[in-house]
């Protein structure tokens, strides 16, 4: 068996927590690999390069902060970058900080155990030790096949949004099927239907989503923002969502009716997720959601011309942004095309892929290619793919098999030295991405820089401290409206998948406050060891 390689922490991915954690841990003269499955960096901008596929976050923030120059050279061209800019951008920052070094490429983990006070990692490559192992994997990195009926009998092509051929599809004169309404559908769907001789989308929940108003970014908006970057960074990391964007606290409920509209056609104007911020109530008072969710169904109306099929992309069963809201570029306005036929599952579903296409219990359908938007086992699907034991042989699979239980996200009782970026029980996909992976890659290299200075080598969550931080999340979930939608951040996409809400809602700005006390107290919570043996009550 080939010898394993020694470091002081080994990482698990390359997108853009890896390789802030790269950098991070070479300033502090510690040793470090990176071990990313895929070909090159990026991580989900790698994989994701389905059509029309571009950020939500506008492409201003949605970039590291963590270095002046890197932030002010950089220029993007659109408000809302494309993939292939953003991996563009990934790739400059791996070459800007020569960081490929200490990344192993074509390197799928297969497992990680702790053993002997340190992770081994086995790969597909070798194996990795670590006194440390962080799981930068990502949120959104699992993709989610469906389990239809005859699936393997088609004689066409399949294609998944999160794994797209990555010298691209001409779908020119072809009949394709999409499933799945999604943000990926939304956002390929206009650019597929521009080529396709025609498009069936199948859809079973209808989502909201909101213009994107997507431009070209010119100079002077750029410069509104490189000449007080500082401020609007400090700024955003203390906002809910780690965005920095116009926030009004009032009710939806305490104003009149027409200055309610005029706010809401306002953020509409706007576009993006900032709608949600229109009133400080949208996603705690039903009433006051209410008014938002029927503001938007009358654009969605007013945007497309059959009725019938307007109802149809209505959205009716769960309140306003308590699913990821979409951005988009035109697609309402899509169906309004005679190439694109919308077909409603709710009472009728897909009862098998047949070799010419696909069944409902209504109909059957003929294809050239079918493109599954069934989006991800979010958050947990990837870390729970691996065998990953902790103490005493626990299995992580054990260990969350209720659902995902941590420590701030951070760290889970029973695994010491392992920490999990943006993982369960942070703000991570309810936030800006880049902003939440900076402060955990922050507070963790912080940690162990603590530890090292200290000569202290073991750190792990009590479980008291879990079962605390645990119970804070879900009563302030329940606070919420988000708990009432059959979303992701519950896990119902994935069969027999625990329901619990993954992500914690307090807000980026609350999180960084708790994690900053903890860490200001002597990592409060985390059980502490070493060659100075002590522990943090």
């Amino acid at each position: 068996m080939q010898d394993a390689e020694h470091f002081d922490v080994v990482i698990v991915g390359a997108g853009f927590a890896g390789l802030y954690l790269l950098h991070r841990l070479r300033g502090q003269g510690m040793s470090a690999v990176a071990l990313e499955a895929a070909d090159g960096v990026g991580g989900t901008w790698y994989w994701n390069r389905y059509p029309g596929a571009r950020c939500d976050v506008e492409s201003m923030q949605y970039s590291y902060s963590f270095d002046e120059e890197l932030q002010q050279e950089w220029r993007w061209s659109e408000r809302f970058a494309t993939q292939p800019e953003i991996l563009r951008y990934a790739n400059h920052v791996a070459d800007r900080f020569d960081l490929r070094r200490d990344i192993r490429f074509g390197t799928r983990v297969t497992g990680a155990e702790f053993e002997r006070d340190r992770w081994l990692v086995r790969t597909t490559a070798g194996r990795f030790i670590g006194r440390f192992c962080v799981m930068a994997t990502g949120c959104l990195s699992s993709t989610r096949m469906p389990d239809f009926p005859g699936l393997e009998s088609f004689r066409g092509k399949t294609y998944h949004t999160g794994q797209w051929p990555h010298e691209g599809v001409d779908f020119t004169g072809q009949r394709v099927g999409v499933v799945g309404t999604g943000s990926s559908a939304i956002q390929s769907i206009p650019v597929i239907a521009e080529q396709a001789a025609h498009v069936h989308v199948f859809q079973r929940t209808p989502n909201f989503s909101i213009p994107a108003h997507n431009r070209p970014l010119d100079e002077a908006y750029e410069r509104s923002w490189k000449d007080v970057y500082a401020e609007r960074r400090r700024k955003a990391r203390m906002m809910r969502t780690g965005i920095d964007y116009p926030v009004n606290q009032a009710s939806a409920l305490e104003v009149e009716p027409s200055e309610r509209q005029r706010i809401y056609e306002d953020r509409w104007a706007l576009g993006s997720t900032s709608f949600m911020a229109a009133f400080g109530d949208l996603i705690t008072d039903q009433a006051a959601n209410e008014t938002a969710a029927e503001f938007v169904r009358g654009k969605i109306r007013a945007a497309v011309k059959d009725p019938a099929v307007a109802e149809l992309l209505c959205p009716d069963n769960h309140p306003i942004g308590t699913k990821r809201i979409c951005v988009d570029t035109g697609y309402y306005e899509t169906f309004n095309r005679d190439n694109v036929t919308l077909v409603n599952l709710r009472g009728a579903p897909i009862e098998a892929i047949t070799p010419e296409g696909l069944r409902t219990a209504e109909a059957s359908y003929a294809f050239d290619s079918i493109v599954f938007a069934t989006g991800f086992d979010a958050m947990t699907g990837t870390l729970l793919a691996m065998d990953i034991r902790g103490e005493g042989g626990l299995r992580l699979e054990d260990a969350w098999a209720a659902g995902p239980v941590t420590y701030l996200g951070l760290m889970v009782a029973g695994f010491p030295n392992l920490f999990t970026v943006t993982g369960p029980g942070s703000p991570s996909v309810l936030s800006n991405m880049i902003v939440s992976i900076e402060q955990h890659v922050d507070w963790i290299t912080d940690a162990l820089a603590w530890l090292r200075g200290r000569g202290l080598t073991r750190m792990q969550a009590t479980e008291q401290a879990q079962d605390e931080w645990v119970r804070h999340a879900n009563e302030v979930a329940h606070r919420t409206l988000y708990p009432q939608a059959n979303s992701w951040y519950m896990g119902v996409n994935i069969p027999g998948k625990p329901q619990v809400f993954m992500p914690y809602i307090g807000g980026v700005g609350a999180y960084r406050q708790i994690c900053d006390e903890v860490a200001a107290e002597g990592y409060r919570g985390f059980a502490l060891s070493g060659a100075k043996a002590q522990a943090a009550e």
